[in-house]
């Protein structure tokens, strides 16, 4: 019975406050929400939900939500006694804006019941998202760190997302043609017998500074875990997952979340891997008409050689889950084999196209086109054209897009 159990898991009915006064209340150590015996018993502020002045004094005052204490709890201070100064700049930064959007000028020496109830709604909200980006933090095997970011509305954390590094392989699907590894004791410079690229009949992906050098619709052969070289081939990039720290942030024009680049970002290196759960066409198709009525897909079907299998990203995956479609996007998809070459199940390497600037939402094309290239590689290239298109039986709903380049197509499908 336990064995049949294995895996599975239920959401709790009890919110994080409501777990972290519990350890408390009956002295029990966690180590995800922060509570050990050194600070059982401290009173230390969560966030601040109210501001008053003495009327005698004009002294500022201050209602304090204490971590690990229920509401009931709650208890106004001195400015004096609080040791918080980024929550206090954070608590005005909220009154400055809320007062704005109500057109008023001055500070009260009481604020009202519905600006306090705003104050406290976007402390919550705030709380809520930095431990979902420390979870997200906490997951991710790759060098680049995840921001989270809502400064549009008061939507949280996804429900029900799992982030996962590398795809997993849904009911029914197995593995088998792994690579054979290559004796190169140099292999961009001294490849023998091609490398990995060789073996496979194709040319070296990356130049010498780590960017795709192959055209769109040619794919890439890593070194794998069979190679006598080292971790530090230049033939290793996708495998090294994400190195630039990337921001989740929630749009302002209706596209959901997206996601911004915090570094610069050269042209032609990988940026991110699209990761999900590996399924059978039949099942994206099934998966695709629920996902229809909801408003919206993350298949993306493996079109390489043949339509056989589908990644969907839509509850496991890692950061591509946010990444928007655009008409005139900054990354591009090419297929990687590394491990795993059997050409029906490739991994999907988003790259950029150009330079992408500190700040930018990354973006790809959900339909993309890829013009054809040699005749060395016709066979892939006609099977490819499709690789980058979601799922798309031949009755969807029809998706306005809204990424607002010049060259929008208006519609994702």
């Amino acid at each position: 019975m336990a064995e049949n159990l294995k895996g599975c898991s239920v959401p709790c009915k009890l919110s994080w406050d409501d777990l972290e006064d519990a350890c408390r209340r009956y002295r029990v150590t966690c180590q995800d929400l922060n509570v050990n015996r050194n600070n059982l018993d401290d009173y230390e502020v969560q966030f601040l939900c109210d501001y008053k002045k003495d009327k005698f004094t004009d002294e500022e005052l201050y209602l304090v939500k204490w971590r690990g204490y229920p509401e009931s709890d709650n208890s106004w201070e001195p400015k004096r006694n609080l040791k918080c100064a980024k929550l206090i700049k954070e608590f005005h930064s909220d009154l400055e804006q809320e007062l704005r959007r109500q057109k008023k000028r001055v500070i009260p020496k009481r604020l009202n019941k519905d600006i306090s109830l705003v104050l406290t709604q976007k402390a919550k909200h705030r709380l809520s998202l930095q431990r979902w980006e420390d979870h997200l933090n906490k997951n991710r095997n790759h060098p680049g760190r995840i921001l989270v970011l809502n400064e549009v509305d008061f939507e949280g954390p996804p429900k029900d997302f799992n982030y996962i590094n590398n795809c997993k392989v849904g009911q029914g699907i197995v593995l088998t043609e792994m690579a054979l590894g290559c004796e190169c004791k140099n292999c961009l410079e001294e490849p023998m017998n091609g490398c990995c690229p060789g073996a496979s009949l194709h040319r070296m992906a990356y130049n010498d500074r780590g960017q795709v050098r192959i055209r769109p619709g040619q794919p890439i052969y890593e070194c794998n875990a069979g190679c006598c070289c080292g971790p530090d081939c230049p033939n290793r990039i996708v495998q090294k997952g994400i190195q630039f720290d990337l921001c989740i942030f929630k749009t302002g024009n209706g596209r959901g979340w997206g996601v911004r680049s915090l570094q610069h970002i050269k042209k032609n290196v990988f940026v991110m891997e699209y990761v999900g759960e590996i399924i059978t066409t039949d099942e994206a198709e099934k998966r695709g008409h629920q996902y229809d009525r909801q408003g919206s897909t993350y298949l993306f079907d493996l079109d390489y050689v043949e339509d056989v299998y589908t990644v969907d990203a839509a509850h496991q995956g890692n950061i591509s889950h946010f990444v928007n479609h655009s008409c005139n996007p900054n990354l591009q998809v090419f297929n990687v084999f590394i491990d795993n070459i059997d050409e029906r199940i490739p991994r999907i390497g988003l790259f950029s196209t150009r330079a992408i600037r500190a700040g930018e939402e990354l973006t790809f094309d959900y339909k993309m086109q890829i013009d054809p290239v040699d005749t060395e590689s016709t066979r892939m290239d006609t099977s490819f054209i499709l690789a980058g298109i979601p799922s798309s039986p031949k009755k969807r709903v029809r998706v306005e897009c809204r990424c607002g380049s010049d060259t929008c197509r208006k519609y994702l499908f």
